[in-house]
């Protein structure tokens, strides 16, 4: 019934002739049932290098103090924080991706969701070395939670923003991780059904027990959407809380009011663009083209379109509230951020983050592969650009004009972030190692109805209105993964 129920002018979520389910699981098991391929290799090769690169940098750092970053007395937060908040950020699509869109029923969503997850955890997980990093003394971080001790109970100071997002960060982490897991369960089943040996015992252990009956089944439904609807408001809240370190503060360029929803709509939107630039070089490795499809590419660049305007609109609505408020140090701060020594970060933040996404407002582009990816990269660099402006521009120029000072990032300052980096991608390429990057239980559900042979079976059967499936058609020519000779 489920393929009378979707409209033939709809996108079909799966494309491709004669797929069934058994071809949907050896198409998402392939890579982790079979030899690494030379490309992953490379890959893995290169981001592990990027992680001994973070190691030893962090060593450095611990070894040294912090002193060895480019911090001054003036400016005391830098690229440190820049590559948190950038992190956290790109953090926020896998949520959104899970949680939002399968409260809304969005279907397309089923794709993309695994991936986007793991990049969830593993982007906290480089966001929460940065802090660990920057106390200058990490052993300390324990004393970040309230713990017993021979003197009594040790409270940590709660009107501390600082505080707010150990909170937020770790239960971030930690709802992610679980929802992440839980959507896991039938599929590492279905591996360990396939696995021999070793590999069984440990998916074995790893699936809890999954049976498939229809009692599991129906726990794992409505657990998923317990844990949608409590990881929604974090996708709120965690960027939230992150932007109150700032707008907390009395300083000219952080104390602003607007800063939590201007955070959050970017968080999305450089989360979506490292969505972007990870799945469309893996939907060709893996060579999953016909369950990554063009429509799914379409409407992430849709989201950016949508959030890189909202981040406009923030940038303006700074500069004028900055003018109507009559605070000439407010005024300064955002004169200075466009027109100071740091000129080239904040035109380079505009440039990458206000014009690029509205080019996506030409279809040819929106639903090109090798533009996509490119200006996902743009967008990407363009935060983080934000966070620097937002940042160092701030600080760089204090009350009194004897304090100011210029910051210089040293090479131990850029060994961390692209460190970091490193160690999202081995991460992540060690995930798709080992699990499948596409939710396979959840991709089958769309076979039947969203599927273009499906679609197709209706239009061979002849009782549709000609124009819908003319424009059926036309919708197909921009899908690299159909053979539109086929409807001819």
């Amino acid at each position: 019934m489920a393929s009378h129920n979707e409209s033939i002018i709809r996108e079909p979520l799966i494309t491709g002739k004669d797929i069934t389910y058994a071809q949907i699981t050896e198409d998402v098991l392939r890579p982790v049932e079979n030899m690494p391929t030379k490309a992953w290799w490379i890959g893995f090769t290169v981001s592990s290098l990027g992680a001994l690169l973070w190691v030893f940098a962090v060593s450095w750092t611990f070894w040294f103090g912090i002193g060895s970053w480019g911090l001054n007395k003036t400016v005391g937060w830098a690229w440190d924080i820049t590559g948190f908040v950038w992190w956290v950020g790109i953090g926020h699509a896998g949520t959104l991706i899970s949680a939002v869109l399968l409260l809304f029923r969005q279907n397309w969503r089923n794709s993309i969701n695994r991936s986007a997850e793991a990049m969830t955890i593993f982007a906290v997980i480089c966001a929460a070395t940065y802090i660990v990093a920057h106390m200058g003394r990490p052993w300390m971080a324990i004393y970040s939670l309230p713990i017993p001790n021979q003197y009594g109970s040790l409270w940590v100071n709660f009107n501390s923003p600082l505080i707010w997002d150990v909170f937020a960060i770790s239960t971030y982490f930690s709802v992610s991780l679980v929802f992440w897991y839980t959507g896991l369960l039938p599929d590492i089943a279905s591996i360990r059904d396939r696995a021999q040996g070793i590999r069984r015992k440990i998916y074995s252990i790893c699936s809890f027990g999954w049976t498939g009956s229809v009692k599991t089944w129906q726990r794992f439904e409505t657990v998923s959407l317990i844990l949608a609807g409590v990881s929604t408001p974090l996708v709120l809240s965690v960027h939230t809380i992150v932007s109150m370190d700032f707008a907390t503060s009395l300083e000219p360029g952080w104390h602003t009011t607007i800063f939590p929803p201007y955070f959050v709509a970017g968080a999305i939107f450089s989360g979506f663009a490292m969505v972007q630039t990870l799945l469309l070089v893996a939907r060709k490795v893996l060579a999953l083209e016909n369950y990554i499809t063009m429509f799914h590419i379409e409407s992430m660049n849709k989201i950016i379109i949508l959030t890189g305007s909202i981040v406009g609109v923030a940038y303006l609505t700074e500069f004028f509230i900055a003018w109507y408020s009559g605070v000439e140090y407010e005024q300064y701060a955002f004169i200075n951020r466009a027109t100071g020594p740091y000129w080239w970060a904040y035109w380079s933040m505009m440039s990458c983050n206000v014009i690029s996404p509205q080019l996506f407002w030409v279809k040819k582009w929106r639903t090109n592969i090798a533009f996509s990816w490119v200006l996902s990269i743009v967008v990407n660099i363009g935060m983080w650009f934000e966070r620097f402006v937002i940042i160092v521009t701030s600080l760089h120029r204090d009350y009194i004009p004897s304090s100011w000072a210029m910051f210089y990032p040293t090479w131990i300052d850029v060994s961390v972030f692209i460190g970091s980096i490193g160690v999202f991608f081995t991460l992540f390429l060690l995930f798709i190692r080992v699990l499948p990057s596409v939710a396979m239980a959840e991709v089958k559900l769309l076979l039947k109805g969203s599927s273009e042979q499906a679609k197709k079976k209706l239009i061979d059967e002849g009782h549709l209105d000609p124009s819908h499936v003319q424009f059926y058609k036309e919708s197909l020519t921009k899908f690299d993964s159909v053979d539109v000779a086929d409807y001819q």
